[in-house]
């Protein structure tokens, strides 16, 4: 019996179905199937992130197909096969099927075929080599796709170690795709690889790492993958140095961003989180935003609405944030710090009240006065916990010394 998808919306879209009767105009029926993640997450009931289709047509007949059904093909990796139509805004990754002539581990030179079989036996994962027609009969070349989903296991397709060897960013993928969709121990076989050629991901680039990284920590529960990870030694070469595994255990309970958990496997050292940021060549964005979560005892020390909003104020509400959510995962009770965090939340810092206008108006004359006098006047303002009143006078007596 075939295996087919449970009922989708996205199969029998309109705009699906504009693109496959495009494809099969040009090429026949059976040569479109769709493949890859939106199957899989389809099988196990996850929502569908992207819509992929393999088909038989080589990238400039995918072109003409669209062209003629009034779609828009986009050519966004016509050395790979991959044009992307689109269909009423929405946008479909058509890849021809192919084979590797040619790998280095990190990428690969490929030749088109017309064969499932060949497809499927160059993607990673046997979970991944699943292809679905429209009418949502289920095609598994391995013979164990459709079984490895339903059951949680993550499997290379063929030899783990040759995988690897085509693309070592596989090693990575491993660990992110057991802790998304695995359920139990990791496949012995896959982990003794990812184990004997852990040094290989040493010659990724780094923004494909951190890619991965980040999407690994995404997962509802990371850390039996995580903790795969650093057993087979993956870990330290993706985070060398020391890395906290119990405030990273503890944060995944506190937080699902995975930005702050990845903040709580880094060092409590911003200049050590800096380094590791800017060899991950993380965005700057992200980069800052890992630095301002270390704390430097600012909100360690914050106990009450008053310093939550000082703390505020200096840091910005993100940071704070933060830096609490690292509080609670070293060890702080959550009650302790609600206040804070709502402080946090919710509070909009006010603009300092003053400026050289203000000082201008006491008879002092622009220059190195006036910025020490509003470094005084801000600091004695924070302090009194932002008081909307009082500022001329407050101001008068600083100057006056």
């Amino acid at each position: 019996m075939t295996d087919r998808l449970p009922p989708t919306d996205w199969l029998t879209d309109p705009r699906t179905v504009a693109v496959m009767e495009a494809l099969e105009v040009e090429g026949g029926p059976d040569c479109a199937r769709f493949v890859g993640g939106c199957v899989r997450n389809a099988l196990v009931d996850r929502p569908m992130l992207d819509i992929d289709i393999a088909t038989r047509l080589t990238p400039d007949r995918v072109i003409a197909a669209a062209k003629a059904a009034g779609l828009k093909p986009v050519p966004t990796g016509l050395e790979h096969g991959t044009v992307t139509v689109v269909s009423s805004k929405r946008p479909y990754e058509v890849t021809t099927l192919r084979r590797d002539v040619e790998t280095d581990g990190r990428r690969a030179v490929v030749a088109f075929t017309d064969d499932w079989a060949e497809d499927a036996a160059r993607r990673d994962f046997r979970l991944n080599a699943l292809y679905a027609d429209r009418s949502g009969s289920i095609f598994d070349p391995t013979g164990h796709g459709v079984e490895d989903a339903r059951a949680g296991r993550i499997v290379f397709v063929g030899e783990a170690e040759t995988r690897i060897r085509e693309d070592a960013l596989r090693i990575l993928r491993f660990f992110r795709f057991q802790a998304h969709f695995g359920r139990g121990e990791p496949d012995a076989a896959g982990l003794a690889a990812c184990a004997r050629l852990a040094a290989l991901v040493e010659g990724l680039s780094a923004e494909r790492v951190s890619t991965e990284l980040l999407k690994l920590l995404a997962a509802e529960d990371p850390r039996p993958a995580v903790r795969a990870m650093a057993e087979t030694g993956v870990l330290a070469r993706v985070l060398p140095g020391h890395v906290d595994l119990p405030m990273f255990e503890t944060m995944v309970a506190v937080t699902p961003d995975p930005v702050l958990r990845l903040s709580a496997l880094l060092p409590c050292d911003a200049e050590a989180v800096r380094d590791t940021a800017t060899r991950l060549r993380l965005a700057n964005a992200l980069r800052d935003r890992l630095i301002d979560a270390v704390d430097d005892g600012t909100v360690q020390a914050v106990s009450t609405a008053a310093q939550a909003r000082a703390a505020v104020y200096r840091l910005g509400g993100r940071a704070v944030l933060d830096r609490l959510a690292r509080r609670q995962a070293a060890g702080a009770d959550a009650a302790s710090l609600a206040e804070a965090r709502a402080v946090a939340t919710d509070w909009a810092p006010p603009r300092l009240p003053v400026g050289g206008r203000e000082i201008a108006a006491l008879g002092i004359a622009p220059g190195p006065e006036t910025g020490r006098l509003l470094k005084a006047f801000e600091a004695e303002w924070i302090a009194a916990d932002f008081p909307t009143t009082g500022h001329a006078p407050r101001l008068t007596r600083l100057a006056r010394g």
